[in-house]
Formats: C-alpha cells, sequence, structure tokens
C-alpha cells in the first residue's frame, strides 16, 4: 500500500507538474478567451473526420451535455455551423465558420510557437529523452483506449516547420524508384511546397501529415485556386509504401474535402496521371468526376495527365 500511494503522489506530481508547464492552467489558453475544453473542441471540429457532437464528446471522454453546451456557445459567437448528415437525418455534422477558422488557425500557431520554445530550451540529449519519455507514456496509457474506441492506428496533423523538405524529398524518391520519373518531378513539388508556404493562408488552406508514433506516413495539401475564389486545388497526395492499406490516403483526401467545405469552396480540383491508379481509386469512390484527359511528355515520361472535381 506504501508504494501504491507513493505511485499515486508521483503520478500527480507530475499532472500537476506539467500542467503548469504548458500553461493549461491560465484563465485563457494560449492568450485566448477560450478554456482548454474549448479549445480542444475546437481542434477536434478542424480536424476530426466525422465531426459530430456525440462522437467528439465519445472521443474526449466528455460529458454530451457539457460539449453540447460548448457547441452552442461556439455557435452563438459565430465559430461553427450545423448541417444536417445526409446519412442520418438525426445528426447534425459540425464545421467551422471562416471565423472559426481563424481562431483555430491562431491557436494552432500560438500552440506550435509555445512548443517550439520549450523545446528549443533543452540540449539535444534532453529533447529526445523528453520525446522518448512521452511516447512511453503514451504508449503505456493510450493501448488500451484505442482499442476501446478502435482508434486508427494514425494522426493526421496540419504542418511544422521541417515538412516541407522532407515532403519534397520523399516525393522525389518515391515517384522515382516506383515510376521512373526524373528530377523534375521533385522540382515540380519543390515550386508547389515554396509557394505553399509564401502564401499560406490559414483560413482556406492546409497541408496535412499523416504519422504515427512521428513517423511520416504521408501527406496532403488544399491550396486556393488563384484564379477561382471559389475553387480550391488538391495537391501533392503521397502515401508511404509502408502504410498502404491502412486507409491513411482515403482520411487525407476527406479531410480535404471537409476543410473545404469549412472553408467555403464550391469545388475541389485536382491533376493527376492515369497510371496513378490508388490514387484514382480513392478519388473516384470519394466523389470526384473525370472532367478531362490529356497526353503529354514530363518528367523524362509519356504520360496522361487527368482532370478531376469533386463539387461541395
Amino acid at each position: 500500500m506504501a508504494n501504491s500511494a507513493q505511485q499515486i503522489e508521483a503520478v500527480r506530481r507530475f499532472n500537476r507538474f506539467y500542467t503548469a508547464a504548458i500553461g493549461t492552467l491560465d484563465e485563457g489558453l494560449l492568450k485566448s478567451s477560450l478554456s482548454l475544453a474549448e479549445a480542444r473542441l475546437l481542434f477536434e471540429i478542424s480536424t476530426c473526420e466525422r465531426p459530430i457532437a456525440s462522437e467528439i464528446a465519445g472521443h474526449l471522454k466528455l460529458d454530451l451535455g457539457y460539449v453540447s453546451r460548448i457547441l452552442r456557445k461556439f455557435e452563438d459567437c459565430g465559430l461553427i455551423r450545423r448541417k444536417t448528415s445526409s446519412v442520418d437525418a438525426r445528426q447534425n455534422i459540425i464545421s467551422l465558420t471562416a471565423a472559426g477558422l481563424r481562431q483555430f488557425a491562431a491557436l494552432d500557431k500560438r500552440s506550435n510557437t509555445q512548443v517550439a520554445a520549450m523545446l528549443a530550451s533543452l540540449s539535444t540529449e534532453k529533447r529526445q529523452n523528453l520525446l522518448e519519455a512521452m511516447k512511453t507514456i503514451e504508449s503505456a496509457l493510450g493501448a488500451e483506449n484505442d482499442q476501446i474506441r478502435g482508434a486508427k492506428p494514425f494522426m493526421l496533423r496540419n504542418h511544422r516547420p521541417g515538412d516541407m523538405g522532407w515532403i519534397v524529398h520523399r516525393h522525389g524518391a518515391l515517384y522515382a524508384q516506383e515510376y521512373g520519373w526524373d528530377d523534375r518531378f521533385e522540382a515540380l513539388v519543390a515550386r508547389i511546397a515554396a509557394d505553399f508556404i509564401d502564401q499560406y493562408d490559414p483560413a482556406s488552406e492546409r497541408c496535412w501529415i499523416a504519422e504515427r508514433d512521428s513517423e511520416f506516413l504521408g501527406c496532403v495539401f488544399l491550396v486556393k485556386d488563384r484564379t477561382s475564389d471559389q475553387t480550391a486545388k488538391l495537391r501533392l497526395l503521397l502515401v508511404e509504401p509502408k502504410s498502404r492499406g491502412l486507409g491513411v490516403g482515403r482520411a487525407l483526401v476527406r479531410q480535404c474535402t471537409q476543410f473545404g467545405r469549412q472553408a467555403g469552396y464550391a469545388r475541389i480540383v485536382l491533376w493527376t496521371q492515369s497510371i496513378l491508379n490508388p490514387a484514382r481509386h480513392i478519388y473516384q469512390s470519394e466523389g470526384y468526376r473525370l472532367m478531362k484527359e490529356e497526353h503529354h511528355e514530363s518528367f523524362g515520361k509519356k504520360l496522361t495527365g487527368e482532370y478531376w472535381e469533386l463539387q461541395l
């Protein structure tokens, strides 16, 4: 019993230390007017594949009535909108308004800045030890819960510093290996990534990274079509070979669809090649329609380009 009491106190001491260290005890999280629970709900609505009140409450282990009260507050403040599900009329699909997207983008940026500052104060060795310890805690406390709620073996997150270089590298290496494309394709990916960073508008554009245990599994971009305010472009969908079959590609494409609707786009368009059959299958199954084909010679190969479109 003595050991048990000591262990309980050790866990509680850690909880007190960490909540103070990351600022969750502040009146408003990350210098906002939102509580920790409210900010977390905003995050779930922005990133969840099925943003429905009951599912969000279950995922966060929060009382549904409490979640409903927060959602009503969000609605009164103009941060969210609700739309009756086409699958089940008893359920409402929740999405962020333009104001909600701006609020989330600001919180997400402040959180990244806060964590970056915390890590910057540590030596390389201490930083690695910290990340390994966090992974151990997550694995020990999360494994059973993941099995209970059937959680996916990967997560989607927004881009961070360093991601663009890795995305360019993996596109160049993977497409050369699997399709024999030359380095002009890697140059194209680099230009797209650079344009995304230079012109990034978090209210209407996103990059998502799929990862598991901090390992890169895939990525996708949704960016503005500079010729039409009503149109977004899906770009640079990539799924690592070792993660195929996990549903990574479909989850990334659905994230684009959900965010496109939240941002107020009328349609999403994309350009792909006829030989990229796995990606084409995902687009077709997610409701995209093939609009046009054209033969061209690019990246050292003769290809058939395809233009696909999804009406939102």
